[in-house]
C-alpha cells in the first residue's frame, strides 16, 4: 500500500537518487524533478501530496519556488518541507517564510527522513 506520494526538487543526482531509495523502500510513491521547470510540469501532472524541495539550485532558488508554488491555485496548501544544506543562523526561519513547512538538514540522516516526511505528510 502507498502511504503518498512525493516530488522532490533537487538539482544534485545524487541526493535524489538516495532519497528515492529510502522513501520507496518505505512504499511512497516518488517523483523527481531536477529544476523549478521540471517541477511545475510534474507538480501539475502528478499531484503529489508532499514536495522535498532543496533550497539551493541554479536559476530558481527554493525559496522563490515555493513562493510561486503557493500562489498557484489549488496548491495554497501543498505541504512543501525543505531539504537543503543551509544550517547557518536563520536559515530555517527563511524557508519557513517562504511557505514551507518543515525544515531538513543535509546531509540527510537516512534514520529520521522517514519519520519526518510522515510527520508532514497530509492523511488520507
Amino acid at each position: 500500500m502507498i502511504k503518498g506520494t512525493i516530488l522532490y526538487i533537487e538539482d544534485n543526482n545524487e541526493n535524489r537518487d538516495l532519497v528515492r531509495r529510502v522513501l520507496e523502500a518505505e512504499h511512497f510513491a516518488f517523483f523527481e524533478a531536477a529544476n523549478a521547470a521540471q517541477a511545475l510540469e510534474k507538480m501539475q501532472a502528478e499531484n503529489p501530496d508532499l514536495i522535498l524541495m532543496d533550497m539551493n539550485m541554479p536559476e530558481v532558488d527554493g525559496y522563490t519556488l515555493t513562493k510561486h508554488i503557493k500562489g498557484i491555485p489549488g496548491f495554497e496548501k501543498m505541504p512543501i518541507l525543505a531539504l537543503t544544506a543551509n544550517v547557518m543562523q536563520g536559515d530555517r526561519e527563511k524557508s519557513l517564510q517562504a511557505g514551507c513547512v518543515g525544515y531538513i538538514q543535509k546531509p540527510i540522516d537516512i534514520d529520521r527522513i522517514v519519520q519526518q516526511v510522515e510527520d508532514h505528510m497530509p492523511k488520507r
